[in-house]
């Protein structure tokens, strides 16, 4: 796991509930758990303060660190896609964009793409995106200040199952998705038992719920959370869920019982 992304994981997951701020020396302590050395953190804690997602004041001889708004506003993006996803009936139509870019502006073009793609949107051409959800308006809203970019907006139906499951099948690898899903399921179902069991705590209760995290957000991140109806037979996502929401459920109170027991005597 980078230090950069356990630095984020650990401010969402756990630091946000404890007032959202962290003590150089604390924040070491906890790191430690994962493997990551002192002089490592240090340097990445300086970078991302540079690049503007961190923070810091001093308390006496120690240096206090904190999300900035940036952090703390991708941090809340990432959560609305992993936590805020609820099943519900599907009206059978798309929301279809199409946009242009000048050639002249390739990193604004990459950036719409990876904004279609965080709210679900798949290509079905290259100009052509297209979500079975009403997900429009956050992309239409991030490039409300850019001239050059022009999307256009449409709604459609595609004339059947049969139809709308082969748009689903061109647009996202959903065969790729289902193997990411089903390996989450074969990695971290051990340590669910585990907890089950109550043979979870202290350290390896927080290592286990910050890399369950780790591991589960960049399929996430993937999924277009598409209506069962467009899903291949027997697919795993549905169980990886299960599974990560029944795991955070149990390692949340050994977990940070453990990171505030050890901030506390650091």
């Amino acid at each position: 796991m980078k230090p950069r992304q356990l630095i984020f994981e650990l401010f969402g997951d756990y630091l946000r509930h404890r007032g959202g701020e962290v003590r150089l020396r604390a924040l070491v302590a906890v790191m430690a758990c994962f493997g990551i050395p002192d002089t490592t953190i240090r340097v990445v804690v300086a970078r991302m303060r540079k690049e503007g997602w961190l923070a810091a004041h001093r308390e006496g001889r120690q240096t206090v660190y904190s999300l900035t708004d940036a952090g703390w506003e991708l941090l809340d993006e990432r959560r609305d896609r992993i936590y805020g996803r609820a099943p519900t009936p599907w009206d059978g139509r798309w929301r279809l964009i199409t946009y242009s870019v000048p050639e002249t502006e390739r990193l604004l073009r990459d950036r719409l793409r990876k904004k279609l793609t965080r709210h679900g949107f798949g290509p079905l051409s290259p100009a052509l995106w297209l979500s079975p959800h009403d997900r429009v308006e956050p992309v239409r809203s991030a490039f409300a200040d850019q001239p050059s970019v022009r999307l256009d907006v449409f709604h459609s139906d595609a004339g059947g199952p049969a139809a709308d499951r082969s748009i689903a099948a061109r647009a996202w690898d959903l065969a790729a998705l289902d193997r990411d899903y089903e390996a989450l399921l074969a990695a971290h179902s051990p340590a669910l038992d585990a907890l089950r069991k109550g043979d979870t705590e202290g350290q390896a209760a927080l290592t286990e719920r910050v890399s369950m995290i780790h591991d589960f957000r960049p399929i996430v991140f993937a999924d277009p959370d598409l209506p069962l109806e467009l899903l291949p037979d027997n697919w795993h996502g549905t169980a990886a869920r299960a599974m990560f929401l029944e795991a955070l459920d149990l390692s949340r109170e050994p977990a940070h019982s453990f990171a505030d027991d050890l901030i506390a005597n650091t």
